[in-house]
């Protein structure tokens, strides 16, 4: 199964890639499938290509999202 998810652009290289971080963990994506890519930018990341551009707003609800799910997996299954 493959996942995109929302990372923060923190640096612009001059190679057409970036680095992008999610929760401190950074990893270097290729830029070449979105525009106007600037410091600071919410993209949506699959495998190591940026492929959308999203809003603060957007990109911290999908990430909290994620947290979630997280959380509920971490506690298990709910005994019945």
């Amino acid at each position: 199964m493959c996942l995109a998810v929302p990372m923060k652009i923190v640096e612009i290289r001059a190679d057409g890639k970036g680095v992008a971080d999610l929760g401190g963990s950074r990893h270097v994506v290729d830029l070449s499938l979105v525009s106007d890519v600037r410091l600071g930018v919410y993209v949506i990341v699959h495998a190591g290509f940026a492929i959308e551009t999203l809003d603060q707003e957007e990109a911290e609800i999908t990430l909290a999202l994620f947290e979630q799910i997280v959380q509920s997996a971490s506690e298990g299954p709910v005994a019945g």
